[in-house]
């Protein structure tokens, strides 16, 4: 695939490429924290955390993406023609910019839903401490909307969670 020797990262989904804007440092920041928390967590359980760079496949809609983290249980499912792409993560993990917010809680999370092995999908706001979290129950995806500091974040099919302090350490508000 074309992907593997560009310069820059591109998504795919319903027939057309779209490149990837760069990220903020609050963004990266953010990222780095889940990413981090995550390993630290969950990877005494067998699971294995994985940052921007990995890319996802969503077979139902032959779409290609790259979520900010990701998070996989057990042995990776890979794509039989490209094995460094992942298909069966239990976590997924966006931090919003004004750019992709509106992408990110429609058509991503539309498609996201159908990853079969899918059980939390998180939204992170890095201009102030917000997140939107869904967890799936059943053939239903519930939310729960986190604010402030002093809150955390519960992944409830792994028994973890993750402090908002821990999430947004080191961020600098704007």
């Amino acid at each position: 695939m074309l992907e593997e020797q560009a310069s820059e990262r591109h998504e795919y989904w319903r027939g057309e490429i779209f490149m990837m804007a760069g990220a903020s440092r609050n963004h990266n920041l953010i990222a780095g924290n889940v990413y981090l928390a995550l390993r630290q967590r969950a990877g005494t359980r067998g699971c294995t955390a994985y940052m921007a760079d990995v890319r996802l496949r969503i077979e139902r809609h032959n779409a290609y993406v790259y979520p900010d983290v990701m998070l996989v249980c057990g042995v990776a499912q890979t794509d039989p023609r490209q094995p460094e792409t992942v298909m069966n993560p239990i976590v997924l993990v966006e931090v919003l910019s004004d750019s992709t917010a509106g992408f990110d809680r429609n058509e991503k999370f539309k498609m996201y839903r159908n990853i079969p092995s899918l059980e939390h999908y998180v939204m992170i706001d890095q201009r102030e401490p917000y997140i939107e979290s869904y967890r799936r129950e059943g053939r239903f995806w519930v939310l729960e909307t986190l604010e402030g500091l002093d809150a955390v974040l519960k992944l409830r099919a792994l028994d973890l969670e993750i402090s908002m302090q821990e999430i947004y350490a080191q961020v600098e508000w704007l």
